[in-house]
Parts: C-alpha cells; structure tokens; sequence
C-alpha cells in the first residue's frame, strides 16, 4: 500500500510538472517562435499528462466503480484524440531530425507537405528549436541526409522540378572560429585522394571525380557558414566540399593549408563521400 502511494505521488507530480512545462512551451512558441524538434512531441507530452493523472489518481484514492469507468474512457478518448492530431501532423509535416555521430549536434528540417516549403531549424537545448532559413527552392518530398564531419551536414534534395540541390548544416568552425573566413581561399592548392582531384585557384576551383569533371567560377560557389561550400552548375548543386575537423588554414603564416577536406557529390543515389589532402 505504501509503495502504491509513493509511485501515485511521483506520477502526480511529474504529471503537473509535465502539464507547467507544456504550459510554459505555449508561452516560448508563441512569443519567440520556439518549436520542439519534432512538432509530434506535444501531443506525445499530453498523452504522458493524460495517463500519468488517471493512474497516479487510481493509485492515491479509491474510486468508485461507476467513475473509474468514466474515468477509463474519458482517459481514452483524450489519448486516441492526441494520437489522431500526431497522426495529422506526420499528414501535414515531414520532419528530418538527425543527430551527427558523436551526438553533439542536431539537424532538422521541417517540410510542409502541401506547399513544398521546407525550412532549415536551428536546434537548442536538444528538444527546441527556431527556424532559420526557408531553402530556397520549392521541395517535392525526397531528401537524403549525410553527416560529413561531427559538424557538418549535407542535406540533397529535389526541388519540385527535378533539379538537384545541396544545403549544407554547419556547427563549427575551423581555426578558431575568431573572425569570418571563406572556405575557397583556405583551401588555395590541389588536392588529392581516392582518385578524386580538386584546384582550387585565384580564378576558381576545379573537380575531377569518377569521370565527372567540371570548372567553377566564385559565381558558382555557395558557402555555408565557414567550414563548407556548394558548387553549382546551371541552378543545380553538384558538389559540396567541407573543411575537416582537422583542417587548418595556416592563413596568418606561410605555410600552405594542412589536414583533409571533403568532396561529396549531389546526386539522390548512392554516393560516399571522398577524403582529399593538398599535395602542392
């Protein structure tokens, strides 16, 4: 009896405490735009609030059999209501979330299903997040997700007429991260590995991979925060290249830029990711 009573209390107060929290959520969401990572989890907290009442109320005090009835199937009703309204959402909303391999950092994305526009967030606290930027092209639904480094992510995705295109998540810096820098004069040099070749020169930066070959003016280049860049052709992206955890640019002294950086190819199907390192 006595254990009862304790585990009744503890579900009581967590479920309160639960039912302040969603209240104070209300509040952020609508005065800051602050959302949680996954719009699911609001109903999800309410079922928690829902069942977490009724069974701590059963466990404190004894209930006539008539109202633990009504109790029972006004708790049901309230549940499989929160879980039509999730069932709506993932309807209305498809939502990427994905957590980079040491964990650390959290992409997401939120498409609305029936316009097509898909908006990059930026995460805190791991549950919430505020969005950032509306991609700037009209989504048909199909995205593929890559983690290259810990704090870089490449999102390709289709635009609704079938070109390809890269955005790029970025969590970090290199050197520092003391003043802004751009990735194309960083990585000034060539760069070799895995049969992949990358120039990057004063005119622009050339790609050779796998029989794909193409020159590429600053026009066509599209940095992402300072540790990444996308390479563009004729409106669509075809390749992303980012700066490696262990990438330094030595650019306040004279030697030439040292560790690895990335090439990654735009394409929907199956591609790796390649590790250069300068060799002149």
């Amino acid at each position: 009896m006595k254990t009862k009573k304790i585990t009744g209390r503890i579900l009581f107060i967590l479920s309160i405490a639960l039912f302040i929290f969603q209240m104070g959520y209300l509040f952020l969401h609508a005065s800051y735009e602050l959302e949680y990572v996954d719009n699911r989890l609001f109903y999800a907290f309410n079922i928690l609030i829902v069942a977490g009442m009724v069974v701590s109320i059963f466990l404190l005090f004894t209930i006539p059999k008539t109202w633990k009835i009504v109790s029972y199937v006004t708790a049901g009703i309230l549940i499989l209501l929160q879980g039509g309204l999730i069932l709506n959402q993932s309807q209305q909303t498809k939502q990427i979330v994905s957590f980079s391999p040491d964990m650390k950092n959290q992409f997401v994305l939120k498409e609305d299903r029936n316009t097509g526009e898909a908006v990059y967030y930026r995460t805190y606290y791991r549950i919430f997040a505020r969005p950032k930027e509306v991609l700037p092209y009209k989504t048909q639904g199909e995205f593929k997700l890559k983690w290259l480094e810990n704090d870089i992510a490449a999102l390709t995705y289709k635009a609704s007429d079938n070109s390809i295109h890269q955005y790029i998540g970025t969590y970090g810096a290199r050197d520092s991260g003391i003043s802004y820098t751009y990735v194309g004069p960083t990585i000034q040099g060539k760069w070799k590995g895995n049969g992949a070749r990358i120039d990057s020169m004063p005119e622009g930066i050339s790609v050779n991979y796998n029989g794909k070959s193409g020159q590429y003016s600053w026009d066509d280049v599209v940095q992402f925060g300072t540790i990444a860049i996308v390479l563009m052709k004729d409106g669509e992206a075809e390749w992303t290249i980012g700066l490696n955890e262990n990438f330094q640019s030595h650019s306040n002294d004279p030697k030439p830029p040292s560790g690895e950086i990335t090439l990654y190819p735009a394409s929907m199907g199956k591609v790796e990711p390649v590790s250069l390192t300068i060799v002149e």
